[in-house]
């Protein structure tokens, strides 16, 4: 056993040193970076034991401070069929981190003029003004009441539209029962199938009155679709992708990049039942701005520390400080239901921006940080968090669609906290 994370830790550490030439940004050297490098190695001891104990296949894991990487390797298996090693430039199904990236497609055309938060979404998809509001009944039977305010942009942004997803364990609601699972209307049809769809259904609650995590981040895609009058994909190119230097960023994997995909077990190592990655195998044909992005950690690096830089990396302004202060700010006021921790249990103490979810105080959390980080991750075992007060981002990718995700996520965050000795 001993031999076996030995080996896996050495693999890690040639594959990170063969990518050093490639690295996403400026490295640096961990102790002029406050980190500890035996702090930082628990990383490397840590996964080796969880890919030895065959509960996930691999990982690339990038930390940066000040701009610069300190931490920056791959683990285990790419594909654990063929047993193909992990490279760092691995490309991941992103899942829910493709919401950072549409709000802020969203957000260049605030900018603009072009779509303030306090436009109504009926403005560009008129089906959304005639949506009901589902409220249960005692017999369990749904009565539907007419909205008693719009949906705005803002929504959107925040999951307070009302629309949620279908198919979780945290959404069992006879209005839940009714929606889709989160990438079937991008496996199914276009845009407009999916707003036809989706404007047939009933909404979980009123406008504005309580966090519902589900399709408001592809709604807003859509919406920038109609006002950019480009493909979610082709906008997002043209104004970050590219910009940043995001190589690999797609909806749309090329016959070059499959080989780089990382694919989970076939059966989850919790449940034994088994699992996959859909998306992996099965085009999508409309750009679904809340799961349908793939890119590697180091493109998506690049992207949160864009964010920590407040809108701007190595000279490509893609939106101004102000705008990405207000992201990164909670707009989850006193009036509005709270439930970010309901679907991330390590997330209590959060509120939530503009698709980021976004720490409010100290304490609370079951994760170590400060009041003022913004993170958000996703459903296949993609995570990323920015600590302004630290000038710390952190990405790390697993193919992992199982509950065991979320272990990931909190065990990498004590880790790289505990690493920190300035």
């Amino acid at each position: 056993m001993k031999k076996t994370i030995a080996m896996i830790a050495a693999a890690a550490a040639v594959i990170a040193f063969g990518a050093a030439r490639a690295a996403p940004l400026p490295e640096a050297n961990p102790d002029d970076a406050g980190f500890s490098k035996q702090g930082l190695a628990r990383l490397d001891s840590f996964f080796a034991r969880e890919i030895a104990a065959k509960r996930v296949p691999g990982a690339v894991v990038a930390v940066a401070r000040d701009g610069k990487l300190v931490h920056y390797k791959a683990y285990g298996l790419l594909d654990p069929d063929k047993g193909t090693p992990m490279p760092v430039d691995a490309i991941f199904a992103l899942a829910s981190m493709t919401k950072p990236m549409a709000a802020v497609a969203g957000l260049t055309l605030m900018e603009k003029g072009q779509l303030p938060l306090q436009a109504r979404l009926s403005d560009y998809y008129p089906g959304f003004a005639d949506m009901k509001v589902g409220v249960q009944q005692a017999d369990g039977s749904l009565k539907l009441e007419p909205q008693a305010s719009p949906i705005f942009i803002h929504d959107l942004y925040r999951h307070t539209s009302g629309l949620m997803y279908g198919g979780r364990s945290d959404s069992s609601s006879p209005v839940a029962r009714q929606y889709p699972d989160g990438v079937a209307p991008a496996i199914e049809g276009d845009t407009q199938a999916f707003v036809d769809r989706i404007t047939k259904l009933p909404l979980a609650h009123q406008p504005s009155t309580e966090f519902e995590y589900g399709f408001s981040i592809d709604v807003l895609g859509a919406v920038v679709e109609k006002v950019s009058e480009q493909r979610l994909g082709d906008y997002l190119a043209a104004n970050v992708w590219q910009p940043l230097g995001m190589k690999d960023a797609t909806f749309h994997p090329t016959d070059a990049q499959r080989p780089r995909l990382a694919r989970p077990f076939a059966n989850d190592p919790l449940t034994g039942k088994p699992q996959a990655i859909k998306l992996l195998d099965t085009p999508t044909r409309f750009d679904c701005g809340g799961a349908c992005s793939f890119a590697t950690v180091g493109d998506y690096i690049r992207f949160g520390q864009m964010l920590l830089n407040g809108g701007e990396l190595d000279g490509q302004r893609i939106l101004g400080p102000k705008t990405v202060h207000h992201m990164t700010t909670n707009h989850l006021g006193p009036e509005i239901k709270n439930n970010v921790a309901v679907i991330e249990p390590h997330r209590a103490g959060f509120g939530f921006g503009l698709a980021v979810a976004v720490r409010t105080g100290e304490g609370v959390s079951s994760v170590p940080g400060n009041p003022g980080e913004f993170t958000w991750n996703g459903a296949f075992g993609t995570q990323f968090f920015c600590d302004p007060r630290e000038r710390l981002v952190v990405v790390v990718g697993t193919a992992a669609p199982g509950e065991l995700r979320k272990y990931y996520r909190e065990q990498v965050q004590d880790i790289v906290y505990g690493a920190m000795v300035k």
